[in-house]
């Protein structure tokens, strides 16, 4: 038990200094869980997790949160953003739980194919770099509905692990032209409905399969992901603002690299 319990707090971890980042937190904890043997009922444990991260994003921007809770009565700008962001979750809210079965018994056991969507998302990051933008958005407040609507889009791309929630969801942005910091501000409110969602969705799945020990597994990794993910969620806007979204894509494609090596050599 405690040979888990720390295989637990390595994947919390892991969970928080990911979530955020470009790099896929999904795609590390399935590659690590699986080379460390680490097996979770139904694999709630990877989905779970996100709880501490999802508050996390909540304890850095509980301020701004309670601004558009408490003037979205009067306030046009709060409710926009609040329509927005449910805008944007719709897509996700859809076709994951039309796929959910498909995603959790297939792609979430493919580390071969979690290897290659790294490379490629690293792949992905490293052109993005190299583009010049004029951005049009610079206010993640403020997003059109039909910007948001197509950040949603992009945002299912992450359904398969290895691709990177918050890697499409920035990207995409960009590329629709938002600035980067507001592309990446964006990204963290999005991932409040989309981790509390699959977290309600997948816990009501696979209830029946959870134990008292799961429970206390599943709490070691909550903490260690929410403490982990304070920190980088209020790094994160001026590290991508400064140095661009180029270290990341080499991470991915290291991680990815490794990770097919490693396949190969031992199964």
């Amino acid at each position: 038990m405690l040979g888990t319990l720390l295989e637990a707090l390595l994947l919390g971890l892991l969970e928080g200094l990911t979530e955020f980042l470009p790099v896929s937190s999904t795609g590390h904890i399935l590659l690590a869980g699986y080379f460390l043997g680490f097996e979770s009922a139904g694999k709630t444990f990877e989905v779970l997790i996100q709880l501490g991260a999802i508050l996390a994003i909540v304890t850095v921007y509980f301020s701004r949160f309670w601004q558009v809770l408490v003037t979205l009565p009067s306030s046009p700008r709060s409710r926009s953003f609040v329509l927005g962001i449910l805008i944007a979750f719709l897509p996700a809210a859809v076709i994951g739980g039309l796929a959910h079965g498909f995603i959790k018994s297939v792609l979430f056991e493919s580390p071969a194919l979690i290897c290659i969507m790294l490379i490629l998302g690293g792949i992905v990051l490293l052109w993005v770099d190299t583009l010049s933008f004029k951005p049009r958005y610079t206010d993640a407040m403020a997003f059109p509905p039909s910007l948001a609507f197509r950040i949603g889009l992009v945002q299912c791309l992450a359904m398969v692990p290895g691709v990177s929630r918050s890697g499409s969801t920035i990207v995409g942005g960009l590329l629709m032209g938002a600035s980067k910091p507001a592309a990446a501000e964006f990204s963290f409110f999005l991932a409040l409905p989309t981790m509390a969602g699959a977290f309600t969705y997948d816990l009501y799945k696979n209830r029946s399969l959870l134990t008292l020990d799961d429970g206390l597994i599943i709490g070691v990794g909550f903490v260690a992901a929410f403490i982990t993910a304070v920190i980088v969620v209020k790094g994160l806007i001026a590290f991508v603002s400064r140095h661009g979204l180029t270290p990341f894509g080499w991470w991915r494609i290291l991680v990815g690299g490794v990770g097919l090596i490693a396949l190969a050599l031992v199964g």
